[in-house]
Order: structure tokens, then sequence, then C-alpha cells
């Protein structure tokens, strides 16, 4: 199996399936229909992908956007990636800076989209002005969607233990055979990204490696430039709730200028 056919029957995998279990399924039942040369080979263009995506820049892209930084989670966002397809793939792999443009990232940001809606009313007498702001944060992000896919690293391992009929035989030994090492898991002693180490919270550094993300989060590496309200957003998310919250805010003021603020977080689960 050389790349091309490694791509074919990624991408056919995506085609023939509705769901992230089905295609697994299909992977699984299609590789083990091969020979153990070619599933062999599937293994090894797989590794050799999540490696040529495994650098600090991808791994800046991946913790901005999911929230985490793990490096299990790196791993598996690579292979989230890969399963994406050749195109999608080849044009992150170049330039992660580009992964705005996926529409399966466009998704992710509809899902966690931000909502607001104002509404002022006036005391019969005029000596009290009401402001009411409500502010829903959506952050759901379904499983299929989850830009991460672990067990799309596992299908060929599975695949060769049901050609060889031998639940210890594993792809990557001949793999290594072959000379090639996947540098997953990272951050040991054997593995590190490739490209130089940067601090990610350094918002000049990242606006300069990652401009098109700095720009959807609002950074910019000009300091004293100010940051519109309603465009800064938080580099480092929190991670992604499972359910949604909505902040309320009610401003009183009344006719000598004096306002108080008051602010409820209300959190609950989506019917």
């Amino acid at each position: 199996m050389d790349v091309d056919g490694f791509w074919d029957v990624v991408e056919r995998s995506a085609q023939k399936t509705e769901s992230r279990p089905e295609r697994l399924d299909w992977l699984v039942s299609y590789l083990s229909r091969l020979p153990a040369e070619e599933v062999v080979d599937y293994q090894e263009w797989f590794t050799l992908c999540a490696n040529r995506a495994c650098t600090w820049d991808m791994y800046a892209v991946c913790w901005t956007i999911t929230g985490f930084g793990s490096s299990d989670g790196f791993e598996y966002f690579v292979d989230w990636l890969i399963s994406l397809g050749r195109d999608a793939y080849e044009k992150i792999a170049e330039c992660p800076d580009r992964i705005l443009e996926l529409p399966q990232v466009q998704r992710l940001f509809e899902l966690s989209g931000n909502y607001s809606h104002e509404r002022t009313s006036v005391s019969q007498d005029g000596t009290v002005r009401l402001t009411r702001l409500t502010r829903i944060r959506r952050q759901i992000w379904p499983n299929e969607d989850w830009p991460e896919f672990e067990s799309f690293a596992y299908v060929a391992a599975k695949a060769y233990e049901r050609v060889l009929g031998d639940d210890m035989a594993h792809p990557m030994d001949t793999v290594r055979a072959r000379g090639i090492e996947s540098v997953f898991p990272f951050m040991t002693n054997l593995a590190q990204p490739e490209g130089e180490e940067w601090d990610f919270s350094d918002e000049a550094e990242f606006a300069r490696r990652l401009p098109r993300i700095a720009r959807h989060y609002g950074l910019t590496d000009e300091p004293d430039q100010p940051r519109p309200a309603c465009t800064r957003r938080t580099l480092w998310p929190s991670g992604v709730s499972w359910r949604d919250e909505r902040t309320r805010a009610w401003t009183f003021r009344n006719v000598t200028g004096e306002m108080r603020t008051r602010e409820r977080r209300l959190r609950y689960q989506r019917p």
C-alpha cells in the first residue's frame, strides 16, 4: 500500500459510514481482509503522518481550540486531523494557522458561539433605568464533532490481530523494524515536537507564529493597541463544558447617575 492507497482507505471509510463507531468497524473489517504486509503499510503511513503533524505550532493550535494541553490530548487531536482526509491534513500540516478554514472547526466555533441580548426599560416616573443584558455561551461539542479521535489510531492493530490470529501481534513492531519510530507519546526524553519550543502564553509570539488564530481570538502583538470588549476572547479556554452557561446582568441607574450592577450566572443542562 502506497501513500495514495492509504489516503484512499481513510477517505472511503468516511464516505461509506455515518458515525465514528461505524467508521471504525468499517476500517477494521476492510484492513483485516488485506495481507498482513499491507496492514503494516497502512500503519506506517499513519505513523509518518502523525509524526509530521507533531510540531510546536500544531500543539499550540490544539491547545487553543480544545482548551487542553495534555500530550495525550494532542496525540488524539492529530489522529482526528488525519481522519479528515488528505486535503485537510496537507493544508494544516503545511500551515497549522489555516485550521480556521476547515468546516469542521468552523462548526465547533458555531457550537461554542456567544450570543447576547440587551433590553432597556425606564420606570414610569423616569427615575430608574433598568438595563438587562443576557449573554449565553453554548459550549456543547457532540462526540462526532469533538476534535479528537483516539480510536482512529487503533484500527490497524485490531485488523493485524485478526489477519495473524494473534492477539499479541502489533503492526508497529514491523514498522519499527523498517526504521520508523512514532514520536507519540511525546514530551519524553526520546520524543519532542518538531520545531522551536515556545511559550504559548506569549501573545506577541503567538501573533507572530499564528496570526490568523490570534486575530480570531482578539490577540495582538501591539501591547498599546486596545482590544474591543466585543471581540476579546480568552486565549486558553477553561475547557469545554457539557452544560450551557447563561450570564444575566441587571444595571440600575437612578436620576443622580448612581449605578448599581448585579450579575448572576446560571448553569443548566440543555434538554
